[in-house]
């Protein structure tokens, strides 16, 4: 059976045991709500550590049963038929806690900044660019998450040259952080006249989004222009003076936006801004994510991939942890959870992993 941490066990109980008495007590409501997240954040841990000590009484009162000469026929023969029963229940348990009780990213919880920006390939990889965001979109829409573009820059025969979207809700970037890297998609596009199969790519980053306090910009850091941006063709060949460009100078970080209100352009160039930073400081704290981020999304070389897209065959394969689905179709319209579900669950292995053996 699994060694567990029991002390860490019952501190975490008598945790959320303090944190009941206290909520009961009536604290002011800025302390109450402090409190019913750290509740809301143990809970389901407790639950489970209550469980697996009944279950292991169980298992204890069916031993003494089967150990004592005096124990009946019938009782025996019941107690031996729920043991293994039992055990099983105390295996699932333990590993469940094994999981719960692993160290927590503490950016799990925040909402993301999601930014696709094509890769090789031309128009096909602005077009997959465009496949990719919709995926995300309807994948975020089944989870009940908020998911608003912030910019985008169209390409020429349609999809994006790049796209930024804030996605918020429960769960955003623990759901979506192991989708940064490159993806690649085999495929034969429209204008293609002879069915020749092309390949391309997209590179995604998914940034922890940062609040203020997490990250302070210093006005005398930070150099602000302002441009003129053209429009998107067609009827709207005019031009602006409304585009921002915010650089970082210490980092040399550039953001640009260039939508319609110069106000609006600047508030979403700091947001995607304090993100990047957050992510680099992230980056350098972080053994799990020391690398830059160039170096985790790639440079959109059709080589550099997490995951393919093979649409002549159907399917999708994530090449981290060898998943291959035959349903490119789903996967497309954003139901992704099979693979999301996978990542975590390898991701976790690897920390279970670290902690046997260290």
């Amino acid at each position: 059976m699994t060694n567990l941490p029991r002390d860490r066990m019952d501190q975490v109980v008598k945790r959320l045991e303090m944190l009941e008495a206290q909520m009961a007590a009536g604290p002011a409501a800025d302390a109450y709500v402090k409190m019913a997240s750290e509740y809301a954040d143990i809970q389901d841990l407790v639950a489970k550590i209550r469980e697996l000590r009944a279950a292991e009484q169980e298992e204890s009162d069916l031993s003494a049963m089967l150990a004592d000469k005096a124990t009946d026929a019938e009782m025996r023969e019941l107690a031996e038929a729920d043991l293994p029963g039992v055990r099983e229940r105390i295996e699932a348990l333990q590993k469940d806690i094994q999981i719960l009780l692993l160290p927590k990213d503490a950016a799990d919880d925040r909402n993301a900044i999601l930014e696709i920006r094509a890769g090789t390939g031309g128009d096909e990889a602005a077009l997959f660019a465009g496949d990719l965001y919709r995926m995300y979109e309807r994948y975020a829409a089944s989870r009940g998450w908020r998911f608003e573009t912030v910019s985008a820059s169209e390409g020429e025969v349609g999809g994006y040259k790049e796209i930024f979207a804030a996605v918020s809700g429960k769960g955003v970037f623990a759901h979506l952080k192991f989708e940064s890297g490159a993806h690649r998609v085999q495929r034969v596009p429209e204008t293609e006249a002879q069915g020749r199969i092309h390949t391309s790519a997209a590179t995604v980053a998914v940034l922890p989004e940062a609040e203020e306090v997490d990250i302070d910009i210093r006005p005398e850091d930070i150099r602000i222009d302002t441009m003129r941006a053209s429009g998107s063709g067609g009827q709207h060949v005019n031009t602006t003076d409304s585009a921002v460009r915010i650089t970082h100078l210490p980092t040399g970080i550039m953001v640009v936006q260039a939508e319609k209100s110069q106000h609006q352009n600047r508030a979403r160039a700091m947001q995607i801004l304090r993100a990047r930073l957050y992510d680099l400081e992230r980056s350098r704290a972080d053994e799990e994510r020391s690398e830059s981020r160039k170096a985790q999304v790639g440079s959109g070389d059709r080589s550099e991939r997490i995951r393919t897209y093979n649409f002549p065959q159907g399917r999708v394969t994530d090449h981290r942890i060898n998943l291959t689905l035959y349903k490119l179709d789903r996967v497309m319209m954003g139901e992704i959870d099979e693979i999301v579900d996978a990542l975590i669950a390898d991701h976790q292995s690897r920390l279970l992993a670290d902690i046997s053996e260290g």
